[in-house]
């Protein structure tokens, strides 16, 4: 067991005493039969995430373990599975068959909605007390007023990057302007290093790109507008995909990006940053944790370093998002106990000392010890708007259409005007 597992193990079991204790209240029922009484009923709720490695998957088994142990009959049936994985395949699958677990990660903005208006969750309003801890960032899991899922972590999206690869290409400091980052580029290509690494293998993290340029292009103002409204009759929309032209010319990504996984494996993006073959990678608040699940020594190399994406329009809007915890509309009510005790306090904490992601819960923010997710923090706390994921904002029908055709450009086939035309097209058909 390495250093970072023991420290996880040892801080985790020292915090968890009181929430144990505090949660004994809420045990699946009956009666001490030592005492007599009847024996507990027995309750098994299936739990889905999409932590493969540790420190994450070795919290969440803690926490099931702990939840089990305060609730006598209650039983966490817990899974990790690969993200694209659990998003795309798993989790739709499992709600269409009716065969869905109890508790399951709910994305926000379109999938929360569209899975609530499908009645495929529970409404978690009457978990009062954990959504009045969590505060605003509760907002993107509400559909019509009613809260169905609740978050866990909340981060923003930025340039995960190898500092001395940075130093030895002559890059002394972190890019805060396009320019500034379109020379990085050049400097690194001229150093011998390869600047981006791109899993658009997997979609997404190519079309996290076109995203990041269309909320600069676009500003505050047509996003609040046009996002809701589906509408995308802006020229901003175009002149994202024409940026995106413009930073490719550069040549700023790994060889083969296009058949590129995200995040699993050393020839991953993720991997590729890991074990120094490229400089950077544009990727969400949770990629600490993966990077360092990548390395030789599967620790978070010290050479890692954050900065918020650079500026390209004249608003201060930050992309980000985050994960949460939906409960299946047949889940048992000891569900929405278990719930509430991954987003308490010590468990939040311990998400925090983690490096895993940004905690959503105020108290856990001091927690937090990765300097780059202290960063990440303070970037959403600075913005003048955040704005989801545009994929998760638009909800699932959108996403599949929206990528593959930012893919194309990515592949020198399609026009920023393709990309518009599949969310045109897309937004027609709902």
């Amino acid at each position: 067991m390495n250093a970072r597992s023991t420290m996880r193990l040892v801080a985790g079991f020292a915090a968890a005493g009181l929430a144990i204790g505090a949660l004994a209240g809420c045990s699946a029922g009956g009666d001490d039969p030592d005492n007599g009484g009847d024996a507990p009923e027995e309750v098994t709720i299936t739990w889905w995430h999409n932590a493969t490695s540790d420190p994450l998957q070795g919290l969440w088994e803690d926490v099931a373990a702990e939840f089990e142990e305060a609730n006598p009959g209650v039983t966490i049936d817990v899974t990790g599975y690969q993200n694209e994985d659990l998003q795309r395949t798993l989790i739709p699958n499992a709600l269409q068959s009716g065969g869905a677990p109890d508790v399951f990660m709910v994305w926000p903005g379109g999938e929360v909605r569209a899975q609530a208006e499908a009645g495929h969750l529970r409404d978690l309003s009457s978990l009062t007390s954990t959504i009045d801890a969590l505060g605003a960032s509760v907002n993107p899991w509400k559909v019509d007023g009613a809260q169905y899922g609740l978050p866990y972590t909340f981060g923003a999206t930025g340039i995960w990057y190898n500092t001395e690869q940075y130093e030895a290409a002559g890059v002394t400091a972190p890019p805060t302007t396009l320019l500034e980052l379109e020379e990085a580029v050049s400097k690194l290509n001229e150093a011998g290093s390869t600047p981006f690494s791109v899993g658009a293998g997997d979609g997404w993290p190519a079309g996290h790109w076109w995203y990041q340029f269309a909320i600069g292009a676009c500003g505050k103002s047509v996003l609040e507008t046009a996002v809701p409204a589906l509408d995308f009759s802006d020229p901003c929309w175009i002149t994202a995909g024409e940026q995106l032209e413009d930073f490719l010319a550069l040549d700023p990504f790994n060889d083969g990006f296009l058949a590129t996984p995200a995040q699993t494996g050393a020839d991953s993006s993720a991997g590729l940053v890991a074990n120094g073959n490229t400089a950077a990678e544009f990727m969400g608040p949770w990629n600490a944790g993966v990077i360092g699940s990548l390395t030789p020594d599967a620790e978070v190399p010290e050479w890692l370093g954050w900065y918020p994406f650079p500026a390209t329009g004249s608003d201060a809007v930050v992309m980000g998002g985050g994960d949460g915890w939906g409960v299946y509309k047949d889940a048992p009510d000891e569900a929405l106990a278990f719930v509430e005790y991954l987003l308490s306090e010590d468990v939040q904490k311990r998400f925090a000392a983690s490096g895993a992601g940004v905690p959503t819960h105020p108290a856990a923010a001091a927690a937090l010890t990765d300097p780059n997710l202290q960063a990440s923090a303070a970037a959403l706390a600075a913005a003048d708007y955040v704005q989801l994921w545009l994929d998760s904002d638009l909800g699932p029908a959108f996403g599949g259409p929206l990528n593959n055709a930012i893919v194309t450009i990515f592949g020198g086939t399609g026009t920023p005007q393709d990309v518009v035309k599949a969310l045109e097209d897309t937004a027609a058909a709902q």
